[in-house]
């Protein structure tokens, strides 16, 4: 199967859900899935298709989107079967965190100006 996201990878998606994500619910069919949910609400919070025009979007905003739809994406792994996880604990923790890198992003894309930055990779 190939990679069916735009704004982050299997890969980035695999390293947030943690190691001891099941292989079930980090498998790729599941995390392409999830990738594709991500990105759809990033863009909608954002007000602008990313995906779409990511060619046009700058180095360092490429890197700020990865990280907010590999943890978005990265939730709903965990949330598909924490059995793999040491604790409950644990996997509350990696959900915490996750959801913590979203919350922030979210409330940045909102602001017009750092959207324009995402894009440019400039102040105006």
């Amino acid at each position: 199967m190939a990679e069916a996201g735009t704004l982050c990878t299997n890969g980035d998606v695999e390293k947030k859900s943690g190691s001891n994500a099941t292989a079930t619910a980090d498998a790729e069919a599941y995390t392409n899935v999830y990738i594709k949910q991500a990105e759809g609400f990033v863009c909608t919070q954002a007000r602008y298709d990313f995906v779409t025009n990511y060619a046009s979007v700058s180095a360092i905003g490429k890197e700020f989107l990865r990280d907010v739809t590999s943890s978005l994406a990265a939730i709903k792994v965990i949330e598909y079967d924490m059995s793999g996880y040491t604790s409950r604990t644990e996997a509350q923790t990696m959900l915490d965190v996750n959801y913590a890198v979203i919350v922030e992003c979210v409330n940045l894309l909102r602001d017009d100006k750092f959207r324009d930055f995402i894009k440019s990779g400039v102040v105006a």
